[in-house]
């Protein structure tokens, strides 16, 4: 027998405001502990810092509590803990190599006010994730135009023998960052629409359904985009973040695996292609494969040194790690950036280490979760597209430090020095929470009329409201709504 019964929805504020606690608790214990192993003393500027990591808590939470009341409550505390335990890595090996006033630290400050405004910006503005599909063919074109930038001359620059950079006057930028946003909801967009050609037309071999000739050129186009990438900016890590993110939402589409086999071909080939034909790709794999060998460790440019020095350095750390401004992290290059996931190694272990991947795994987790939540097709492919985003770039960046995979260049979310990776991974768990919201936010009260079902033109994929709760409906008062459950 069906019972009903009535359940108050939970928007989850409370939770938050309490984890967003233990996050600045855990930010300012660390930062006071490399004060006392630096100087012997608690650092001078930790009131400030604490007054501004506060403030942006608090900002980011009451806009999230006005806007996106319905919102999952464990994204931003994740999010909080990381930047905050990057922002003390940086400071400690500011201190390390004796850059004057922490400078490094103070920009990287900066930056991370800018992302909270660029979120809350996103949360303000964007009532309704699904208006992003109205500009599906937009987003490819500036994704593209992104990707290309650093090309122009007079705008790119070329750090470390990759072209990925633009400069204007004193500040740089690296529009890739921003690139991967727009084009997930490009791909979003496409994939939605053509999710029926892609996943039920082709011959079936061998078990599995291998694609139509002419619905290749999707996949083939962004290959070519992604060598393209790889050959003319000498960017592995993009080039592979990207290819990689359009066959993940392509998977997501159609749940065929015989697009991943497609793929991982498409891509095995393409690197090998390169690496024999471009020397700056060649000396990556080198370095994977041969790090410890002399005549590679020795070699300038492009030596192994730097994957060396971080091994050792993960080794050094141990189970437990040395301790915060106990070790010696500062002897790897760009180990505020590139190699920040060694430095925390060496002084927070390997479970310190697991600790910061497990919050990374929540992060990621609770993406899919409300991929799975929403129910708009669009929605679905845009968060869950996000969602790889930083699971797959801690993927890599983790693999290349450890030498798993070949190292690429890419920065580890939230954690490393940067200011362009820092503010668009704020957009995206901006664009994360504005999902979720919809996700999670309750179903119609029962004393209303019951909505007719959907016809024909309302299939998935061929309407614009996708079968989505519109936006202001249901609760956006920040009223909790009744709940219907049958038992």
């Amino acid at each position: 027998m069906a019972i009903v019964s009535h359940q108050r929805a939970r928007p989850g504020r409370g939770s938050e405001l309490l984890l967003l606690g233990l996050a600045l608790l855990l930010t300012l214990f660390s930062y006071a502990q490399v004060g006392l192993a630096e100087a012997g003393q608690v650092p001078a500027d930790l009131p400030v810092l604490a007054l501004v990591m506060a403030a942006i808590a608090v900002v980011a939470h009451l806009f999230i509590r006005w806007r996106a009341p319905y919102a999952d409550p464990v994204m931003l505390p994740v999010v909080v803990a990381l930047n905050g335990v990057g922002l003390t890595m940086i400071y400690r090996i500011d201190l390390a190599r004796g850059v004057e006033g922490a400078a490094n630290a103070d920009r990287q400050l900066l930056w991370t006010v800018l992302g909270v405004v660029c979120a809350v910006a996103v949360l303000l503005f964007l009532r309704d994730h699904r208006v992003l599909r109205r500009y599906t063919y937009t987003a490819m074109v500036v994704g593209l135009l992104l990707l290309m930038l650093p090309l122009l001359p007079g705008l790119g620059v070329s750090i470390n023998g990759a072209r990925i950079w633009i400069g204007v006057g004193p500040l740089s930028f690296q529009p890739a960052e921003l690139a991967k946003i727009v084009l997930a909801v490009f791909f979003a967009g496409y994939l939605v629409t053509s999710r029926d050609n892609l996943a039920l037309a082709g011959p079936k071999v061998l078990g599995l359904r291998l694609p139509r000739g002419r619905d290749l050129g999707p996949i083939l186009l962004a290959w070519a985009v992604s060598l393209a990438v790889l050959v003319f900016e000498r960017d592995l890590g993009t080039s592979l973040l990207f290819f990689g993110l359009f066959v993940a939402m392509l998977y997501v589409a159609t749940e065929r695996l015989s697009w991943i086999l497609i793929g991982l071909v498409l891509f095995a080939a393409g690197a090998l292609a390169a690496a024999s034909v471009f020397p700056h790709v060649g000396a990556r794999f080198d370095v994977w494969l041969r790090a410890l060998e002399p005549e590679v460790y020795n070699r300038d440019p492009g030596g192994s040194g730097q994957v060396v020095q971080g091994l050792f350095g993960l080794a050094s750390g141990g189970l437990m790690g040395t301790g915060w401004g106990a070790g010696e992290p500062q002897l790897v290059p760009y180990a505020n950036s590139d190699f920040i996931v060694a430095s925390l190694g060496e002084e927070l272990g390997l479970t310190g280490l697991l600790a910061l991947l497990v919050l990374y795994l929540v992060l990621a987790q609770r993406g899919m979760r409300a991929a799975i939540g929403v129910r708009d097709g669009f929605g679905k492919l845009l968060a869950s597209g996000l969602a790889f985003v930083i699971a797959f770039q801690c993927f890599v960046v983790v693999g290349g430090v450890t030498r798993l995979i070949p190292l690429t260049g890419l920065t580890m979310p939230f954690l490393a020095l940067g200011g362009s990776s820092l503010v668009s991974n704020w957009i995206i768990l901006a664009l994360l929470l504005r999902i979720s919201d919809a996700a999670r936010r309750p179903a119609p009260d029962v004393s209303r009329p019951l909505p007719q079902p959907p016809g024909p033109a309302q299939v998935f994929g061929h309407d614009d409201d996708d079968g989505a709760a519109p936006a202001g409906a249901d609760g956006d008062d920040g009223q909790p709504t009744e709940v219907v459950r049958l038992t």
